[in-house]
């Protein structure tokens, strides 16, 4: 299990605790924990329904695949930081990673 805190749109964070054993997406455990992510395309970096932007940790993630750069290169809210939560596998590397929620539905 690892620990992360999600940021919403208002600021709030809240403390998540997420199994690494599973091979769930951050785009699915936000999605399981009723956060108001779309995920249009179902996890296939097709869409930006699901873009977060990770607040500290972003160091110890993996590179972005040409996909997911390609789909964040169309933001125009897009920082340095901006990963698409479907593309980021629950691993042991995201302890205590902070992201805030950029694509949330209002």
């Amino acid at each position: 299990m690892v620990n992360i805190t999600v940021e919403d749109k208002n600021g709030t964070r809240q403390d998540l605790e997420l199994p690494t054993d599973m091979g769930l997406s951050l785009m699915e455990v936000l999605k399981a924990s009723e956060y108001n992510i779309l995920a249009t395309c179902g996890g296939m970096a097709l869409c930006a329904t699901c873009h977060v932007e990770v607040l500290e940790g972003a160091d110890k993630l993996p590179e972005l695949n040409d996909p997911e750069y390609d789909m964040l290169d169309t933001l125009p809210d897009a920082t340095p930081d901006s990963r698409l939560a479907c593309q980021l596998r629950i691993s042991d590397e995201m302890e205590g990673m902070v992201v805030r929620l950029m694509a949330e539905e209002d």
